[in-house]
């Protein structure tokens, strides 16, 4: 379709409506045309960007989905290098149609994008921006390719976009991955063949979504036509999950898995499956007719070198997996296990970089408050003159600059589930003395409010500060700390755990899948102390995936700044290493550098000021 004048479009559109259009009016673009103007009442002459997220909503809206953009990041990397050079940005958004990461192509091309707000934070639902491809394949739940002037708003007719929506390892949708281009050369078969590789990447993200999630159970690839089918199982071989397709080939439901049905009634293996290895198996339907070769891998933990223990309550193994074989966190999450639907608050203490809110996160997934919100605070990162109304809330009117329909703060938000304020010990003193009237009474005032909300929240506190201390000094609330540690429980550094040796294999599958560690580079990782805990070690480990050459990180890949003596005084130091390294990396720029190292532009800035740190901008 030629593009068309807006005045020419809107007409266009409304003949569409009344089905006398110059498209075939039951195509899946004239049927978003109409709901776009009969349900959505959206313009189709309607100027303006689309509705885009502050960097406080924006990190509170991908909390919930940090897993799967880490396992689906390297297929998105590399969908991106493919489509670089033909100028698509590259976006995985969530079920709302919201963009939560972004790589925008060659400068030349990304300056549309960025004029346009066509990156992170960007919403595009269909209910607001009308026929585009995000919303639309979300809507739809289906790829599409809406190209220039199949677009509902005259305004994004520059514009051709192909989108795949992703599916989670349970088979609910859980974002779509969107190309765009602005590009005019570019014709519909061209947009047509990038969709096509938009959904082999997908279908790959969501296999590595879903062996990720089923790490320790034993996954079989079953051959279909709609491509390869996953189920993973126990060692008794019941049926713990099944991917989307896999249900649709077998006819499994959630109710079934979930009374851990046999997998012999679907599925037959010709011959036992190795055990410790990955094998090519021949399977067959339970009614004997043949399903064709497929694939049956076992448990990451079978991989293993440590010593296996008794496989513990499923809903506790994500906490026995982050205890790994160190005693003293062995310990902790055997008492965790025991409290695991109690009501008591936990105060966990660690560096920097140990996994803090990692740890927190399986807490609450094992206790019964998983269903419910997991909502997180950084008190270090938030100015201290906005955690009053994050935490607390405020109405509307309540302070110049408030949202029209005001804020129900984040402790409202967690209602039902779990809370989790993260260094703690940053809290300014008056918030401390809100903060334990509203554990004591089980209500919070928001600002300007007339009367408290009942609130029902499970409080998990981390810090790397020695909060004891500083209640004796009067640097912190001696009765908050009390209300805070119903259980304490310490995050040992990297270099002090008992496992480091296959914390340190581990990361490096996940970082560098494609790569192997050589002997000088292992010896160079098993001697290095990491001031910076996991997060370090995951950084140095994804860069040198990147540069490894011929699959092998050689010592020379691996970006550990000199460190010597005590961890306390020179984690300054290494921290201050690290930013640098980041910045150089982005050429000064802080909010490039900052997504890096997955930190706030708020909180960079804030450590750039504190360890006088110079940049450009």
């Amino acid at each position: 379709m030629a593009s068309l004048s807006a005045s020419n479009h809107v007409a266009r559109v409304l003949s569409v409506a009344n089905h006398v259009a110059d498209v075939d009016a039951s195509s899946r673009i004239a049927n978003s045309w109409r709901r776009c103007l009969i349900s959505h009442k959206l313009d189709p002459a309607r100027q303006g960007p689309p509705q885009t997220l502050t960097e406080a909503e924006i990190r509170h809206v991908a909390e919930p989905m940090e897993e799967t953009i880490r396992l689906a990041t390297p297929a998105l990397d590399d969908l991106a290098r493919v489509l670089r050079d033909a100028g698509y940005c590259v976006n995985l958004a969530d079920v709302n149609a919201t963009m939560l990461f972004s790589r925008l192509p060659g400068e030349a091309d990304a300056k549309m994008f960025l004029d346009w707000k066509i990156y992170t934070g960007s919403n595009f639902a269909e209910t607001f921006e009308g026929t585009n491809g995000l919303g639309t394949a979300l809507a739809e739940e289906k790829p599409i390719l809406v190209h220039r002037d199949e677009h509902f708003r005259a305004q994004w007719h520059m514009f051709s976009c192909a989108v795949a929506p992703l599916f989670d390892q349970a088979g609910r949708l859980a974002g779509a991955i969107n190309i765009t281009s602005c590009r005019e050369d570019l014709e519909r078969a061209a947009h047509q063949l990038a969709l096509a590789v938009t959904m082999e990447a997908t279908r790959r993200m969501e296999d590595a979504i879903f062996r990720g999630h089923f790490r320790n159970a034993w996954i079989a690839t079953l051959p279909g036509d709609g491509g390869s089918g996953l189920i993973a199982y126990d060692d008794d071989r019941r049926i713990v999950g099944a991917c989307r397709s896999a249900r649709a080939l077998l006819g499994l439901t959630d109710g079934l898995i979930a009374s851990g049905i046999d997998l012999s009634r679907y599925v037959k293996f010709d011959h036992h499956a190795a055990r410790g290895a990955d094998e090519m198996v021949e399977l067959r339907r339970a009614d004997g007719s043949p399903l064709g070769k497929g694939h049956v891998a076992p448990p990451m933990r079978a991989k293993s070198h440590a010593p296996r223990r008794e496989a513990p309550v499923g809903r506790f193994d994500a906490l026995h997996r982050l205890a790994g074989r160190d005693p003293g966190l062995i310990k902790s999450v055997n008492r965790l296990t025991r409290i695991g639907d109690h009501n008591l608050p936990v105060l966990l203490h660690g560096e920097t970089g140990v996994g803090k809110d990692v740890f927190t996160r399986a807490i609450h997934a094992a206790s019964n408050r998983a269903r419910n919100n997991y909502v997180a605070l950084n008190c270090a990162a938030m100015p201290e003159s906005l955690i009053d109304a994050e935490l607390f809330g405020y109405e509307a009117g309540a302070f110049t600059g408030a949202r029209r329909e005001g804020s129900k703060g984040l402790i409202v938000q967690a209602d039902g589930g779990t809370l989790f304020l993260d260094e703690i010990g940053d809290m300014p003193m008056a918030l401390q003395t809100r903060l334990l009237r509203v554990l004591e009474n089980r209500e919070v005032w928001p600002l300007g409010a007339l009367k408290p909300v009942a609130v029902d929240i499970r409080l998990i506190s981390a810090t790397h500060r020695d909060l004891g201390r500083m209640a004796e000094e009067g640097a912190f609330r001696a009765d908050l700390y009390f209300r805070l540690r119903g259980m304490e429980v310490h995050l040992p550094a990297l270099r002090e755990r008992a496992d480091r040796g296959d914390i340190i294999r581990q990361i490096a599958r996940e970082e560098a899948p494609n790569c192997r560690l050589s002997d000088e580079a292992w010896s160079q990782l098993a001697a290095y102390p990491f001031p910076g805990n996991m997060r370090q070690l995951r950084h140095v480990l994804r860069l040198a995936g990147c540069t490894a050459e011929n699959g092998v990180i050689t010592d020379a890949d691996l970006d550990l700044p000199p460190f010597g003596g005590r961890a306390e005084p020179d984690l300054a130091a290494a921290e201050r290493a690290t930013i640098v390294q980041a910045l150089r990396q982005h050429g000064g720029r802080v909010t490039e550098a900052a997504r890096a190292l997955k930190l706030s532009r708020a909180t960079l800035y804030r450590k750039l000021k504190q360890l006088k740190i110079e940049t450009a901008q």
